[in-house]
């Protein structure tokens, strides 16, 4: 065999020059050759031949010949590499382990998981997770957009852990084959993100979806056995929610975090097998501001200051610091909380462990004592590799440590050694292989087994109060005093001073601290049928607190304070969007009476019992009027004479001062007092009276509501020791208010009593009776009412509305549907209408409605759309469907709430312009035919269309596109597919309203909250008489004339069973004026543009009676003067067509008017209405200070 030719790789060499390799360098060149096979690619040897070298054998941490792969390399040019190297070993780590066996066999049980077990890893959360900055070079601020997922604390895998400290290389280690880590850069759609799906700027409402994306990738991965690999997944959120928590305080409250990790977690829990999730509790972020605030450490503080303004702009101890801290204390322990209920350890090859070492974590100090940035990217916000290289060292070290002894406040500046498992405990520890009991699990007694089996919701969602199961309920909320406040619940034997607390999250009838396993609530009960539940209070504090939630008791409240406590309930339930509030099925316990009856003796005639009942009275009338789809539980008054025998018993430890402070009236008085034998009165008048409101059926008038009277408080019996004593083991400290072991008892009889048909609820309660919870039947699976109890009321008294909401009285007997279908639509009468559907813009989804601010002015209130909304009822809410519900109650297509689930036939879109109405058009017929709701060729149907402001706000930046020509084809493209494909149509044109009158008012003085110029810009930018303004009047008349020519033509006349007819009612509207001559502000929401739900119901008003109008004699104008009885009663039965005017003036010798005549009609009445117009607003200009230019007053008269 000739000599081999080789190339010296040493210093010597000269670059291509051939060389002799003599023969008895053959052998070093060979063992040069396999240890370079054990060296990581980046950091092989160059050949020498001086000596032979020893040959390597492979180790225990890499048994395997080195790849580019395994050995992560670098793509960096020798020499940058080399320096990388060098700069980032410092983050590297040795593993001291000598065990890194996989278990014999693959485990079945989460609680035998070794870490060589593992196969795959995974993580969710924000940037931090995401390694923004991980990477970058100091004062480099742009590069911290960069995510170095690679360099990730809990899933990065760049390198290997010699260089790299990341969970994924530590478990690379006992398990080199490990799936799923992260590498390098890039957002988390790259490839290289693997199964780190965080997300830079996420929140906890984003978890969710990002686990839906994490399975998504398992499932798709052929490398990935999801069924059967072990997986480790790590989050970590909160930051970005504490960081806009002084925003929106509802939205980011503790409660809605807790929720959100639940819905992520649960889906994990449902949907992914063998997987051990690490749930790490996010840092006290305040201990950010001690870097933010040290002048003398560089911090780009702007920057800190947008990404996290809640935490740095606030002053210290200022209440935003101290709702921010309460915040994030309740954040961590809602976590805990939600681990400890145990849902998460219902599965063998399933759990979730809190790993807490950044819960007390405190800001890494300089030894000169100041704060270390050189933890933090150059944003001095997020982590640089130093802090995620302790990080992961520290969240390997939890996850080796047992329950109660995990670290939670690890020094991020310490030295962390890394833990190994150890013989006797070789697996991650779990709550089971640790042998530990939640604290909470000490007090069994509190809590209560569920066992019914039937936990489903009805088949088809309820439409009736008396058809309500409990899985159906999707709200719970409380009123009342202290008693549901929670006052001393949880307070300690002895500790008085801590009567004050309000223990809301273990009130009786709302608390929801941990689970019915160890709390036991009504909330705790209906989450075993509804596990989404909202409404229910957690933890301490007032009714103001946003974790007090739906709970609106206040602690000392009397019957007369309910009012107030209702109407804070209604404003909570209607702006949190959590809350469908036209569409949830509700439950609001009531309880009221006993401070009005500690104070009796005061005042008698105050508190009497009449008076005590109207205001409850006035309480439930609100509810009614304003709350639907609600059972009302009203607890009757308490008979707590008993309680006296705890004061007057001189053995027990319970305080006469107090019950002198607390209730004079009852708790001092002696047996045979003639005080004794008032108050027994009293409190059988105030019981009796309440009895009398709820049976006179004055709340059963609708099918959405009731009320419902629970009477099992009306007599009790105080619990008793075996010697005779009173227990006062059931009493709070000052033995007047309960504590928990009494509020267990009264949920479950409260529960019970909820179950029980009317007339055999029970009437007593017992303190120590072993009260099993009762389950619906299957004779009787819904909640008991008077009317699916088979009970009876005396003759009904229906609640009187309030004074001050926009509904309307109508009344018009005799109006029935017609004997026989009709089959023209010229015979058609308002009760032959089956089906009501809208097309349009932001005023048909009712946009502004009941708009407060900013925040809520895009809320689509399309329950309250003038022209489909079906909110309340017509009493409460004046819109065309409660009108036409008042003829047919059997209505359909109308839309309620705010959620685009319950928009019905509303096909509206805001923003829409008129080449939008052909789409929203063919959705609608789409939707109509695929409906099982409806007779799609048989069932009458009323279409609404009011299109157009949107193309004359834009007219000027673009008048091509928004031109008359194209805006009126666009009109006729619609009602073609309306002519084409609908049968049994009405369709209703509103013609676009004139947006000048806009201009009157002055938006800044107004208060509006959006400026007229982003709004508006072509009506509300241009200068008074301007050539422009003038272009757009002319414009906005072109649309209406157009669409009048367009429509009265013969084109949609060919089919008996559709008609178009033109609604007029805004050709000439007046601008509303308070009694100072100014804009009418009442009308129209906070922005000064959109409608309120006043003038909402205004154009309902004038669509309707405009509908009754013959063609011809329509009003073309309204003058928005608000008016319960404005509505008009059909003279004529039929809906007005141009071909069944009846005799009047556009009909002649049963031949149709020419059209030009109609509108020489319609323009000469125009002409007059302009007159009188202008002769009123003379009259008001002449008041003025500044009179303007008659002509130009008379325009902005009118809009």
């Amino acid at each position: 065999m000739p000599p081999s030719t080789g190339r010296h790789a040493n210093a010597n060499s000269t670059k291509g020059t051939p060389m002799e390799i003599p023969g008895k360098e053959y052998a070093a060149l060979g063992v040069g050759l396999w240890n370079n096979m054990m060296e990581p690619a980046g950091q092989k040897q160059l050949y020498h031949f001086a000596e032979m070298p020893n040959a390597r054998c492979p180790s225990q941490e890499h048994p395997y010949f080195f790849t580019y792969r395994n050995s992560n390399s670098s793509s960096l040019p020798p020499e940058s590499r080399a320096e990388a190297i060098s700069q980032q070993r410092s983050f590297g780590t040795s593993i001291p382990c000598s065990s890194r066996i996989p278990s014999n066999t693959v485990p079945a049980s989460v609680h035998n998981l070794r870490p060589a077990d593992i196969k795959v890893i995974g993580a969710l959360g924000d940037s931090i997770t995401a390694g923004n900055g991980a990477g970058s070079s100091p004062r480099d601020v742009l590069d911290v957009l960069t995510q170095y997922r690679g360099l990730s604390w809990s899933v990065g895998g760049n390198e290997n852990i010699s260089t790299v400290t990341t969970l994924a290389n530590i478990l690379r280690e006992f398990n080199p084959s490990l799936l799923g880590f992260s590498t390098g850069k890039g957002g988390e759609s790259k490839p290289e993100a693997y199964l780190n799906q965080a997300v830079a700027g996420a929140r906890s409402e984003h978890v969710p979806a990002q686990v839906r994306k994490l399975i998504e990738l398992m499932k798709t991965d052929p490398k990935i056995n999801l069924q059967e690999d072990w997986k480790i997944i790590t989050l970590f959120i909160g930051g970005n929610d504490l960081c806009r928590c002084c925003d929106d305080p509802v939205h980011y409250s503790p409660e809605n975090f807790t929720n959100n990790i639940q819905t992520a977690l649960d889906i994990l829990h449902k949907e992914v097998p063998r997987t051990f999730v690490n749930l790490v509790t996010i840092l006290h972020i305040t201990t950010l501001r001690k870097l933010y605030l040290e002048k003398s450490v560089y911090c780009p503080r702007l920057i800190m200051r947008n990404l996290c303004p809640c935490v740095l702009i606030p002053e210290d101890n200022s209440t935003e610091i101290e709702l921010l801290d309460s915040f994030n204390r309740r954040y961590q322990e809602g976590t805990h909380r939600l681990v400890e209920s145990g849902r998460y350890d219902t599965k063998e090859d399933f759990t979730v462990v809190v790993q807490p070492f950044l819960e007390d974590t405190s800001m890494p100090l300089t030894p000169e004592g100041l704060p270390d940035s050189s933890y933090f990217a150059p944003d001095c916000f997020h982590f640089q590799q130093k802090a995620h290289s302790q990080a992961a060292r520290a969240l390997w070290n939890n996850m080796l440590e047992p329950f109660g002894g995990k670290t939670n406040a690890q020094e991020l500046e310490a030295v962390i050694t890394l833990k190994c498992p150890s013989q006797a405990q070789p697996y991650l520890m779990t709550k089971r292989n640790s042998n530990y009991t939640y604290p909470s699990e000490a007090t069994p007694e509190y809590g209560s087994q569920m066992l019914c089996e039937d936990r489903v919701p009805s088949i088809n969602y309820p439409t009736s109060v008396h058809s309500l199961k409990p899985a159906d309920v999707q709200v719970i909320a409380a009123l009342g005093d202290s008693l549901t406040a929670g006052s001393g619940i949880g307070s300690k034997p002895n500790d008085i001073l801590d009567i004050n607390t309000q223990y809301r999250g273990l009130a009786w009838s709302i608390g929801g601290d941990a689970s019915l396993t160890n709390v036991t609530t009504l909330s705790n009960i209906l989450r075993e049928f509804n596990t989404n539940l909202k409404g229910y209070s957690t933890g301490t504090g007032g009714q103001n607190e946003p974790n007090a939630f739906l709970n609106q008791a206040v602690p000392g409240a009397q019957a007369g304070d309910l009012p107030d406590q209702v109407k804070q309930l209604v404003k909570l339930m209607k702006n949190d969007s959590r809350i469908r509030f036209d569409s949830d099925w509700k439950i609001i316990t009531v309880f009221i009476g006993i401070p009005d009856l500690c104070n009796y003796c005061r005042d008698v005639n105050y508190y009497s019992a009449m008076n005590f009942s109207s205001r409850v009275q006035e309480a439930l009338d609100i509810l009614h009027t304003e709350v639907p789809k609600a059972l009302v539980n009203l607890v009757e008054v308490m008979d707590f004479l008993p309680l006296r025998q705890l004061f007057l018993d001189s053995r027990l430890p319970c305080s006469t001062h107090l019950a002198q402070n607390q209730c004079s009236c009852v708790l001092p008085i002696q047996e045979g007092s003639s005080d004794l034998v008032m108050m027994q009165k009293a409190v059988k008048d105030y019981q009796s009276n309440v009895r009398k409101i709820v049976e006179t059926g004055r709340y059963d008038t609708r099918e959405d509501f009731t009320v419902v009277l629970q009477p099992f408080l009306r007599t009790i019996t105080l619990p008793l020791l075996q010697d005779g004593h009173p227990d006062i083991s059931f009493f709070a400290p000052d033995c007047f208010h309960l504590n928990q072991k009494s509020h267990s008892q009264l949920s479950r009889a409260l529960w019970n009593s909820m179950l029980q048909p009317l007339g055999k609820k029970a009437v007593s309660f017992d303190f120590m009776a072993n009260i099993t919870l009762s389950c619906p039947t299957l004779h009787q699976p819904f909640l008991g009412t008077y009317k699916n109890s088979n009970d009876t009321h005396s003759s009904l008294n229906p609640t009187k509305n309030p004074s001050q909401n926009w509904g309307s009285d109508l009344s018009c007997p005799g109006q029935t549907a017609s004997r026989e279908v009709p089959t023209s639509v010229h015979k058609l009468r308002p009760a032959d209408i089956q089906v009501v559907a809208a097309l349009g813009d932001s005023l048909t989804t009712g946009v502004g409605a009941q708009a407060t601010g900013l925040d809520d002015i895009h809320i689509n209130w399309r329950g309250l759309s003038w022209s489909a909304g079906s909110e309340g009822s017509l009493e409460t809410h004046t819109t065309l469907p409660n009108i036409l519900k008042k003829f047919n109650s059997k209505l359909f297509g109308f839309s309620t709430g705010t959620q685009k689930e319950t928009a019905g036939f509303n096909r509206a879109v805001g923003g829409a312009t008129a080449q939008n109405l052909s789409a929203q058009a063919r959705e609608l017929v789409d939707l109509m035919k695929s409906s099982s709701d409806i007779n799609y060729e048989e069932d009458w149907k009323l279409v609404t269309i009011l299109i157009g402001g949107n193309d004359l706000c834009q007219y000027c930046l673009d008048k091509e596109t928004y031109s008359v020509e194209k805006y009126i084809k666009h009109i006729q493209d619609t009602l073609d597919i309306l002519y084409k494909e609908l049968p049994r149509a009405f369709v209703n044109m509103v013609e676009i309203m004139e947006l000048t009158g806009l201009r009157q008012m002055e938006r800044e003085a107004s208060g509006c909250v959006i400026p007229g110029a982003s709004l508006c810009p072509c009506i509300l930018n241009p200068p008074g008489n301007s050539p422009e303004l003038q272009e757009m009047e002319r414009i906005n008349r072109e649309f209406q004339d157009r669409t009048r020519v367009l429509i009265n033509s013969s084109h949609y006349a060919q089919r008996e069973d559709f008609v178009i007819v033109v609604q007029p009612f805004f050709r000439n509207t007046i601008m509303p004026l308070d009694s100072d001559g100014k804009p009418d502000l009442s009308f129209f929401a906070v922005d000064c543009f959109h409608f309120s739900e006043r003038g909402y119901a205004e154009m309902a008003m004038a669509l309707w009676n405009n509908m009754l109008e013959p063609v011809g004699h329509k009003q073309t104008y309204n003058n928005f003067t608000y008016d319960r009885l404005k509505l008009k009663c059909p003279e004529y039965p039929y809906l007005y067509t141009s071909q069944n005017n009846e005799g009047q003036s556009s009909k002649s010798n049963g031949k149709l008017v020419p059209f030009w005549a109609v509108i020489v009609a319609a323009t000469a009445g125009v002409l007059a209405g302009s007159l009188i117009v202008w002769i009123w607003m003379t009259q008001r200009i002449s008041k003025r200070s500044q009179a303007g230019d008659a002509r130009i007053e008379n325009k902005t008269a009118v809009f």
